[in-house]
């Protein structure tokens, strides 16, 4: 921390920078001592060389404001991460059936070649929903993947990952995930356990879901948020080709991250 200098960040509650952010610094007289505004990764410094207490008022367009106490001193202050929301946001999806909008919605694989470098591709078909119970512990979800739809921008590598050495596509056109409970980790946060059915095998796979709230949109609607990952070895799923170069070091490395950035619409 730089002396004499009041610092954080100002993110959403799906954790991307909120712009344009302002951040206010009162004094207990009501004077203004400083405003800022947040950089593209949503921090700020202000002077702070007051000392005592203040208020810091942070706002940004469709937002709550937040307003906080602070104690300032010549050494400066940290204020870490201040998160905004939107009005009507709460810390959970409200109970109902949400069905995935894939026009809206990205689900992406990314995977090691030769150790060096990654390689990320994407499903460009899919459907699915969410179905939030009230407990949320018993909520479900489902999602269906073409797999046959894979596009990792090189139409040579996509064939091989629709053969039987990787997807399988032929015998198994389709990938499931069948979510069948929730457990909760923190604000915003839950590992939803479930089931992947992945080239002809199935097995027990854990996403780490962080709910970004919801939007009512143009249409009428109400929407979701979420963002979710996932870790899987692909040999876990019969997936073993592979093709070893000098020093024994594998062609492709077996763990894959999944990505999924899943907009959804409650269902009428």
């Amino acid at each position: 921390m730089t002396s004499g200098l009041l610092a954080g960040a100002v993110h959403g509650r799906d954790g991307w920078p909120v712009q344009p952010a302002t951040v206010t610094l009162i004094a207990a007289t009501g004077a203004q001592l400083g405003r800022a505004t947040v950089d593209a990764d949503g921090h700020f410094a202000l002077p702070a060389t007051a000392e005592g207490t203040a208020t810091v008022v942070v706002a940004a367009p469709g937002a709550v404001p937040v307003a906080r106490s602070v104690t300032l001193s010549p050494h400066g202050l940290d204020l870490g991460v201040i998160t905004l929301t939107r009005p009507g946001d709460s810390g959970t999806p409200r109970p109902g059936r949400w069905t995935i909008d894939p026009a809206h919605s990205t689900i992406a694989v990314t995977g090691q070649h030769l150790g060096l470098s990654r390689i990320s591709g994407r499903f460009t078909r899919f459907a699915g929903e969410l179905v939030v119970a009230a407990p949320l512990t018993d909520s479900t979800c489902e999602a269906r993947i073409d797999a046959g739809s894979i596009d990792t921008g090189n139409a040579q590598r996509d064939e091989h990952l629709r053969s039987a050495d990787f997807l399988d596509v032929d015998r198994c056109p389709e990938i499931r995930y069948r979510g069948t409970a929730v457990e909760p980790t923190g604000p915003g946060r839950w590992t939803v356990h479930g089931t992947l059915d992945l080239a002809g095998s199935s097995r027990e796979v854990p996403l780490e879901l962080r709910f970004g709230g919801t939007r009512p949109d143009p249409w009428g609607g109400v929407r979701a948020g979420f963002t979710a990952t996932a870790r899987l070895n692909r040999e876990d799923f019969r997936m073993n080709w592979n093709q070893a170069v000098e020093l024994g070091l594998s062609l492709v490395g077996a763990h894959l991250l999944v990505e999924l950035e899943i907009q959804a619409v409650l269902a009428a």
